[in-house]
């Protein structure tokens, strides 16, 4: 009897060793730093919120954090960086609202899935989009922009994702004009740009904006907010120039690989509530101009699935199709 009851316990740690493995990665984690993978270039709203929010989170959980640029594609470059890396919790992807709800719309062929690929950690915070230009710009209002692009080819528009190029061509579509969409990999450029005179209008993040708004070396024109924004108080929202259907927000969240065990991504997902709950990040959002977003992992997935159908319609409205 000794020899069975000896194989019996045998089989039983057998069977028990997976589970206890799996409580002690959770119970380690992290065991060495964190990447935050970001899939535009530095100097954009979204990598200044992979910064803050990035050391923030590195110091809630006791390990350093790094952030990683990976722009290109639409944010494809990053999103697939993030897939190659090991599903342990130790790569994290800071998305915005264009790789996450707008590729999906305009984009054949895509990579990956989204709602299949990634796991929301956490949402962190929405801002609107301003349109600008330069300070001495002949375009002075929205009218005049209107007026430009109803002339020719179309007026050149700089973009940077996916999510501006959709919201530029709906406003476009509600005017009756023409844009033409030229792309850049990231906002920091398309700033220097405008102010060069080398473009003469674009539509990026408040956020990454509002400093050179603030100094008068970009002429605002118009944000996309449902409200003006409360740094631009003179600066009209697209809604009551005569579009009333007009609203858009660019917003980001963290993001793991699906298959990334479930204890882990609990434990990301709670030192980030508390991150976002801290005063800290009350003021840094107030200083950006922004909204915090603090949707938990099933609220942002909600969310997230909304934006998609959102996005649908408003591709729909404005005659875009997959390319």
């Amino acid at each position: 009897m000794r020899p069975l009851a000896s194989l019996l316990a045998g089989l039983m740690l057998l069977a028990a060793h997976p589970a206890a493995k799996a409580t002690d990665s959770a119970t380690d984690f992290p065991s060495k730093p964190i990447r935050v993978i970001v899939p535009f270039t530095s100097g954009s709203g979204s990598d200044s919120s992979a910064r803050y929010y990035g050391e923030a989170l590195g110091k809630a959980l006791g390990q350093p954090v790094v952030v990683e640029n990976r722009p290109g594609a639409n944010g494809v470059i990053g999103i697939q960086a993030l897939k190659n890396a090991p599903a342990d919790g130790h790569t994290i992807l800071l998305a915005s609202n264009s790789p996450i709800s707008v590729n999906p719309i305009v984009m054949k062929n895509l990579p990956y899935d989204p709602m299949a690929d990634l796991r929301p950690v956490a949402g962190l915070s929405r801002n609107m989009n301003v349109f600008i230009t330069a300070v001495d710009s002949p375009l002075r209002s929205m009218d005049d922009v209107v007026a430009a692009a109803k002339q020719g080819n179309g007026l050149p528009v700089a973009t940077y994702s996916a999510g501006y190029q959709l919201a530029a061509a709906w406003f476009a579509n509600l005017a009756g004009a023409r844009f033409v969409n030229v792309p850049y990999k990231g906002q920091a450029q398309i700033m220097t740009d405008i102010m060069g005179k080398q473009l003469q209008l674009a539509l990026v993040d408040t956020g990454g904006a509002l400093t050179l708004i603030r100094q008068g070396k970009l002429r605002a024109l118009a944000v996309s907010g449902e409200q003006r924004h409360p740094d631009l108080p003179d600066v009209p929202t697209v809604r009551e120039l005569g579009y009333p259907d007009y609203r858009q927000y660019s917003w980001v969240s963290f993001y793991v690989r699906a298959e990334t065990p479930d204890a882990i991504t609990d434990k990301l997902a709670a030192a980030m509530q508390r991150v976002l709950k801290t005063p800290e990040s009350q003021a840094f959002m107030r200083a950006k101009g922004s909204d915090l977003m603090p949707y938990p992992p099933a609220e942002m997935r909600a969310f997230q699935q909304a934006e998609v159908d959102r996005f649908r319609r408003v591709a729909a409205a404005a005659g875009i199709r997959a390319e």
